[in-house]
C-alpha cells in the first residue's frame, strides 16, 4: 500500500470495525424485534450469512449495508457511531440491560401489555 508502513488487515480476519457495525446491527435488530432470520429474509441473505455480518466474521459490501440501513431504517452513519470510543469494548452492563429489555418487550404479543409496560416505564422515570 502506498504510505509505506500501513498494512493491509489479513483477509481472513475481522477488523474491529467490521465487529463493531456487526454488533451495531445486532443491537438495532433486536431493538425492532427482528429476528436473525427475518433480517435475513428481508435483506436476501441466509441466516448464517446475517450471522457472520452480526459477528463481524464477513465484511459487508456498500451495498449490503445501504439495505440493511433500508430495513433497519437506520442512516448509515448510525453504524459507525461510537467507533472511536468503543475499540472492541465490551457492552457495558447497563448497555446490555437495555439490550434485553428491547427484545423483552419486542416479544410480549399482547399490545396491551406493551402499552402498560410502557406507562409503568414512563411513571418509574417520572419519579426520579
Amino acid at each position: 500500500m502506498d504510505g509505506g508502513n500501513l498494512k493491509p488487515a489479513p483477509a481472513n480476519r475481522a477488523s474491529s470495525i467490521d465487529r463493531h457495525v456487526g454488533a451495531r446491527i445486532r443491537e438495532r435488530r433486536i431493538m425492532l424485534g427482528l429476528s436473525q432470520q427475518q433480517m435475513a429474509d428481508m435483506i436476501g441473505v441466509t441466516y448464517q450469512q446475517a450471522h457472520k455480518y452480526e459477528r463481524g466474521i464477513n465484511r459487508i459490501s456498500a451495498g449490503r449495508l445501504y439495505e440493511i440501513t433500508r430495513v433497519l431504517n437506520v442512516p448509515i452513519t448510525y453504524f459507525f457511531e461510537g467507533l472511536d470510543a468503543s475499540e472492541d469494548d465490551p457492552m457495558n452492563p447497563r448497555q446490555r440491560m437495555c439490550l434485553e429489555l428491547a427484545r423483552n418487550f419486542a416479544s410480549i404479543s399482547n399490545q396491551r401489555h406493551q402499552e402498560a409496560l410502557s406507562q409503568l416505564a414512563r411513571a418509574l422515570a417520572a419519579q426520579q
